[in-house]
């Protein structure tokens, strides 16, 4: 191999979210940088994750409301699933946001190496070698920054490995050539939701099989209730507290030994999409020579990025939870700010991140639960308001909702907030804004909320966390 390349102040591997838009801000701050990546520009999120799914689910709510159009005073006769049609604007939709990364990078003067990077001992920091692809050299960097993401979780010794044919990781439910007739998702996170809500509205008969004893297990207890009963009023069928004991593929069909608490099931489908979590992509990149710290698949960082490592730093989802894109890109920020001599005052709080699932009711959240605000010992105040009480919601046909604050009784801190209904994934912001300024329940009762709009439940919900609800 060739001796290290001109140096570089900042060498960023893997082009996800958090990659590029760490590299982005390291350009603006008088850096010069190069990014590393193995396949599309803009990761998983942009070309397998994040975007093309948001199309397809986007697809189906089209589809949702065209099925429902008499409710809306339209006559649409025998609507059809055009599934090539659908599987093809998804993957268009990624295309151009793949290509405006590549026209991010020429911009910000950010050189593309392309290829696979590993690392070895260097100077101020690892060296990194690039092999197979056009950018294959040797090169030096004062910074290097992981950002090579995850991937889908198998548990290989149940029979849950995918297998691209019958048992399917999100890559594979992405683009799919035939709808199945049954689908069997094995987790019920964010990822396994919007693949249940987007199969079952396009006519699939789904079943989701959670370990845990409620669906979408992070999100606040009477969110994840309400979900529950609202996915399974539309025909999503649900096992909780159920393990997947074995899982067969014979014949281009699945078979799924389910254990509940009461008695054991056989599941039969077409398909199976697993979701039950993600590890991190550390392998063959050089980090045990190098003696970095990694714990059950992800890189141990201090709240800062930095690794046990000088001049490595890791950011996203090899880092591990929450696993989310705008989580990357605002450490892939802060982290470079730092270098750059602007640290920031405090580490990164994961509780300011907002969480948000795009099925059919959508769910949004921010800050603790309930049950951990409880755990904290602070005396609380919770408001809640449905969707009912609201004009706008019953306008748009979507009633059924709820949005719920929780307060720091004394300070009146805003601790968390929960949703569930149409567009909160589009509210949540405004909480998360009222975490990260640092806002109490009274500046939030003096915001003027435009009406009619969705935005006035989060208004309600805050005056009933303190018995001053105006609609309900």
């Amino acid at each position: 191999m060739a001796e290290a390349k001109p140096a570089y102040d900042l060498i960023v591997i893997g082009s996800g979210p958090g990659g590029y838009v760490a590299a982005i801000r390291a350009s603006q701050l008088g850096m010069k940088t190069a990014i590393v990546e193995r396949a599309e520009l803009g990761g998983i999120c942009l070309n397998w994750g994040c975007i093309p799914t948001k199309a397809l689910l986007r697809s189906s709510e089209v589809y949702h409301l065209i099925t429902h159009a008499k409710d809306y005073g339209f006559s649409v006769e025998n609507p059809k699933v055009l599934l090539d049609k659908i599987v093809g604007r998804s993957r268009a939709v990624a295309k151009q946001l793949s290509n405006g990364v590549t026209f991010l990078m020429k911009k910000h003067k950010i050189d593309v190496l392309e290829g696979t990077a590993r690392l070895e001992k260097g100077t101020s920091a690892p060296k990194v070698i690039v092999e197979k692809g056009k950018g294959e050299g040797t090169y030096q960097a004062k910074n290097v920054m992981l950002a090579t993401g995850a991937r889908a979780r198998e548990i290989p010794d149940a029979g849950m490995k995918v297998d691209s044919k019958t048992v399917w990781a999100y890559r594979e439910a992405m683009v799919p050539t035939e709808m199945p007739k049954q689908l069997l998702v094995i987790g019920s996170g964010a990822i396994g939701i919007e693949f249940a809500s987007f199969y079952q509205t396009l006519g699939v008969d789904v079943t989701v099989v959670e370990a845990l004893d409620r669906i979408l297990p992070v999100e606040d207890a009477e969110i994840s209730a309400f979900m529950a009963k609202q996915l399974g009023k539309q025909g999503i069928k649900f096992l909780t507290s159920a393990s997947v004991k074995s899982l067969k593929v014979a014949g281009g069909k699945a078979k799924a030994e389910v254990a509940t608490k009461d008695a054991t099931q056989t599941i039969e489908a077409d398909k199976v999409i697993l979701a039950v979590g993600i590890v991190g992509n550390v392998e063959n990149l050089g980090l045990e020579a190098l003696g970095v710290k990694v714990e059950k698949t992800h890189i141990v960082v201090d709240g800062f990025g930095k690794t046990n490592v000088a001049g490595l730093y890791a950011i996203g989802d090899v880092t591990g939870p929450p696993w989310l894109a705008h989580k990357a890109m605002h450490e892939g920020v802060v982290v470079v700010e730092g270098m750059g001599g602007k640290a920031p005052s405090h580490k990164f709080d994961p509780w300011n991140v907002p969480g948000c699932t795009y099925s059919h009711p959508q769910v949004a959240s921010v800050g603790l639960t309930e049950e951990a605000a409880k755990k904290t010992g602070k005396k609380l105040k919770v408001g809640k308001f449905p969707f009912i009480g609201n004009g706008k919601a019953i306008a748009l046909g979507e009633p059924e909702g709820i949005v719920k604050t929780i307060f720091d009784a004394d300070t009146g801190e805003l601790l968390g907030a929960h949703m569930a209904g149409e567009g909160v994934t589009e509210l949540i912001q405004g909480f998360a804004i009222a975490r990260q300024g640092e806002l109490t329940e009274a500046e939030l009762m003096e915001t003027i909320f435009p009406h009619p709009t969705l935005s006035e439940m989060m208004h309600e919900s805050v005056l009933a966390a303190y018995g001053r609800p105006l609609h309900i």
